[in-house]
């Protein structure tokens, strides 16, 4: 995984059999488990998103570290990183810095890196 040292800590979790329909802003890092039908959108810097095994999102997402293992239906926006597990399945256009994909992952959509002026330093 990109920069275990550096992560943000998880202080959101969005437990397995909870379901929200609307959008969300988080700060830090947050952990979906459950199932999401809107936007997610991190409103701070180095901020952290798992999507784990069996959670569902659907809608866009933008954090600066993003993991999937679960399903994505939207565009994906990762500003810093991108870590695909092997039962992630991405269904929409993927913007990344850096992407480590594991065998098994599946994207229907493109796969676009940001421009250099888009990385922080």
């Amino acid at each position: 995984m990109f920069g275990k040292k550096d992560q943000a800590e998880i202080r959101t979790l969005i437990a397995q059999g909870t379901r929200i329909d609307g959008g969300l802003k988080f700060g830090q890092g947050m952990r979906v488990d459950g199932e999401v039908y809107g936007p997610i959108q991190a409103d701070s810097e180095g901020s952290l998103l798992v999507i784990s095994e069996g959670a569902v999102v659907e809608g866009g997402i933008v954090a600066d570290r993003v993991i999937i293992a679960g399903t994505v239906k939207g565009t994906v926006d990762a500003r810093e990183s991108l870590e695909l597990q092997p039962q992630a399945r991405i269904q929409g256009d993927v913007h990344y810095a850096a992407l480590e994909m594991h065998q098994g992952a599946t994207i229907s959509g493109q796969l676009r890196p940001l421009a250099p002026a888009a990385i922080p330093a």
